[in-house]
C-alpha cells in the first residue's frame, strides 16, 4: 500500500488526472494500491446521478463532472478527502462488499473519536444522530451527514472515494442539495464538539484501514 498526503489545497482537475494515472498503473501492475489524502479549494462535484435541480447556487463555486457514482457533493478546506485506488479484482470482484467496506472504514475511523456513526437504508453516506438539536417534525431524532462516499470502478480498479467533514465551512453546503437529500443536514467533527485536526483523522484512517480491507 502507498499512502500519500498532499499539503495545501489540491486543484480538482489535477486530482482527477493523478487518480487516472495511479489507477492505470495499478491495472498494469506498475503502481501499488494507493490511498491519497487531500483537501480541495471550495467546489461542487456532480456524480453520475446528479439532478440539476439539486444545484441550488450554480455560480457560487466551480462545478465539476466527477464521473463517480452519486449526486452533488461539496469539497473544500477543512474536509479530508480520501481517494482510494484499490484492485477490487484481487479483493473478490464484489462491488457491494467494497462499498460496504468503505462505509465500515469511515465508521471505524470515527469510532476512534468515540463517534457513533451509521449508515441508513436509502441514504448515501455516513450519519450521526443529533439529540442535542431540535427533533424532526415527526418527533424523530435529527440525523446529520458527517461523511460522503462515491466511487468509480474501471476494469476493477477503484478510484474516487470518501470525504469526512473535519472543520469545513458548513454554509458552503447550502449551494447544493447534498447527495439529493433534503430532509437532513450536514455536520462536521468540530460541529459535533470535537477538537479534531486533519492529522488526527489521517491517523485514524490509516490505523483502521487494515481492519476493514483485510483482503
Amino acid at each position: 500500500m502507498d499512502w500519500i498526503v498532499s499539503p495545501g489545497l489540491t486543484p480538482y482537475p489535477e486530482a482527477l488526472s493523478r487518480m487516472e494515472q495511479i489507477a492505470e498503473g495499478i491495472r498494469a501492475d506498475t503502481h501499488p494500491e494507493t490511498v491519497w489524502l487531500v483537501e480541495h479549494p471550495p467546489l461542487y462535484t456532480a456524480g453520475t446521478s446528479a439532478q440539476i435541480a439539486d444545484l441550488v447556487d450554480p455560480d457560487r463555486f466551480p462545478v465539476y463532472e466527477a464521473r463517480r457514482g452519486g449526486q452533488y457533493t461539496y469539497h473544500g478546506p477543512g474536509q479530508r478527502v480520501a481517494y482510494v485506488m484499490l484492485d477490487v479484482a484481487k479483493r473478490g470482484r464484489d462491488v457491494r462488499r467494497f462499498v460496504h467496506q468503505m462505509e465500515a472504514w469511515v465508521i471505524a475511523a470515527l469510532a476512534e473519536f468515540n463517534i457513533t456513526a451509521e449508515v441508513r437504508e436509502g441514504r448515501v453516506g455516513v450519519w450521526v444522530e443529533r439529540p442535542d438539536r431540535a427533533p424532526n417534525g415527526d418527533g424523530s431524532v435529527r440525523e446529520d451527514k458527517v461523511a460522503a462516499i462515491g466511487i468509480r470502478l474501471r476494469k476493477w480498479v477503484s478510484f474516487h472515494g470518501l470525504s469526512i467533514n473535519v472543520e469545513p465551512d458548513l454554509t458552503h453546503f447550502d449551494g447544493i442539495v447534498p447527495c439529493g437529500i433534503r430532509e437532513h443536514g450536514v455536520t462536521s467533527l468540530v460541529d459535533l464538539g470535537l477538537p479534531v485536526t486533519m492529522e488526527d483523522v489521517d491517523v485514524a484512517l490509516r490505523r483502521t484501514f487494515g481492519d476493514v480491507f483485510t483482503s
